[in-house]
């Protein structure tokens, strides 16, 4: 048996026979690898363990060092958290806002607001002087199925009169109405003589201080409600002629009324309307063709005074012999600035339904127009 020697190349072996045949095979191993072959034995063995040894270490410290940074990597921030937050977020607020509508949609209707009680509204004096005259009884009818549709309203009658007549007395008995009747007759020299116009003397004049007179405690009535309201009464004043026609909603619009408050009036002094100009909520000037210079060019019909500030103002009253067209003014001067007053009716913009039927005024307001000419303006 051969063995190999450590450290020394294999040669091959050249037996005896240096023949033919040994040179023939000896040449044809050298032909074919072009050189001897490769060693064989323990020295190779030894090697390719080493080799293998080397690969494997490296192969685990690849390994280790890989597991090493995954592992440090699980505890540092990642970028993608906050992105992954605000999502988680949004879905949270549309669970809660799906689960809002969904109790809203179990919630049962709310039950229709309700108007408040007829006790808790501020009350409403109505004053309407009225006198004899063909038209009397039907005016006052029509005034009164009006007023009868607004809820908390006093009605002060006042008659041009030494007496109260029976056909007044019994149209407040069948109004249904809460009302107090009052009589007071128109002096002798503030009287209309016989074709004078109507302009000339201001009508209704007694009558209304009469009613305020009656308001602040003062007595005189003869029918109806006799006490005035007692101190501390909310309510508001306004003055209502027979002759004109009003709309339920104009005293919605006047019961909140904290000192004086305003609104358009339709059909007066020749103009399709006539009434306040506002701006930023406030009165500026008035829309009027009749003495835009007045200190308050407005119609009896358009404003109403607080009933606190009316018993607050004992000297206020109207004036018998204030100029043409002043006999508001001689009452409002007493009670308000005109730059304090409070316009109603969406500032002044909407229809109150009030419209002056008054055909003699009317007529005489509109022949006054026409002769001042194109140079009527609105005051500013």
């Amino acid at each position: 048996m051969t063995g190999s020697v450590p450290g020394r190349c294999c040669q091959p072996r050249l037996g005896a026979g240096r023949g033919v045949r040994g040179r023939r095979d000896a040449g044809r191993s050298r032909w074919r690898g072009g050189a001897y072959p490769a060693c064989s034995g323990a020295g190779g063995g030894a090697a390719m363990k080493l080799k293998l040894k080397n690969v494997f270490l490296a192969y685990f410290l690849v390994s280790i060092a890989g597991l090493l940074y995954a592992l440090v990597q699980l505890g540092q921030p990642c970028d993608c958290l906050p992105p992954l937050r605000a999502a988680a977020e949004q879905l949270r607020q549309k669970d809660l806002r799906i689960s809002h509508l969904q109790a809203e949609l179990r919630r049962p209707p709310p039950a229709p607001a309700q108007p408040p009680e007829p006790e808790a509204l501020p009350t409403i004096y109505v004053v309407t002087p009225t006198y004899a005259r063909l038209v009397q009884k039907a005016e006052l009818v029509r005034l009164s199925q009006t007023l009868s549709l607004v809820p908390r309203l006093h009605w002060l009658l006042v008659e041009d009169a030494e007496s109260p007549t029976p056909l007044v007395s019994g149209l407040l008995a069948a109004s249904g109405l809460l009302f107090t009747h009052l009589v007071v007759l128109t002096p002798k020299a503030q009287r209309l003589r016989e074709g004078e116009p109507g302009w000339v003397h201001p009508r209704g004049v007694e009558q209304r201080n009469k009613a305020l007179d009656w308001l602040r405690g003062r007595g005189g009535a003869v029918g109806g409600e006799k006490d005035p309201p007692p101190p501390g009464t909310q309510g508001v004043v306004y003055f209502a002629d027979d002759d004109n026609t009003y709309s339920r909603e104009l005293f919605e619009e006047m019961r909140w009324t904290r000192g004086v408050s305003v609104w358009p009036v339709g059909l007066v002094g020749g103009l399709r309307f006539e009434g306040p100009q506002v701006q930023d909520g406030r009165v500026v000037g008035f829309h009027t063709a009749w003495e835009p210079n007045r200190p308050f060019p407005v119609d009896m019909a358009g404003f109403a005074v607080a009933l606190p500030l009316l018993l607050a103002k004992p000297n206020a009253q109207f004036d018998s012999t204030a100029p043409r067209g002043h006999l508001e003014s001689s009452l409002l001067s007493h009670l308000v600035d005109p730059k304090d007053l409070e316009p109603r009716a969406a500032n002044c913009t909407r229809g109150t339904g009030v419209a002056h039927t008054d055909r003699e005024a009317q007529d005489e307001a509109g022949g006054a127009a026409a002769a001042a000419g194109p140079g009527l303006r609105p005051s500013n």
